[in-house]
């Protein structure tokens, strides 16, 4: 595993999410289309969770992202940030373990 710098840790911008809608996104077995709440703002986000969670069972659900990221396009939607999934052989949400603010900084 590569070691990276606090001062690199720091720029990473963690925040806490709501998921508002979700949806399949045509043509694709895992991805789905998320719109998020982050506080006052609300983005879009694509996430291969598709396998581990139907759209309608993640709906209210408080998810970690990663807020900073750069913009991707993921067959033809924009993902405006990452949300983040333990590696198994499903994915799996991470998440906080009692109801916070959407925006919340993770610290």
């Amino acid at each position: 595993m590569e070691e990276i710098s606090f001062e690199e840790f720091k720029r990473v911008e963690l925040r806490v999410a709501r998921i508002r809608e979700a949806s399949r996104v045509e043509g694709s077995e895992k991805l789905l289309k998320l719109s998020v709440e982050l506080g006052a703002e609300k983005r879009q986000i694509i996430a291969g969770i598709g396998k581990a969670y139907s759209p309608e069972e993640i709906i209210g659900k408080e998810i970690v992202v990663v807020a900073n990221l750069a913009p991707r396009m993921l067959m033809g939607h924009e993902s405006q940030g990452m949300l983040l999934c333990a590696d198994a052989e499903l994915p799996v949400l991470l998440a906080p373990s009692r109801e916070v603010l959407p925006g919340s900084s993770i610290l």
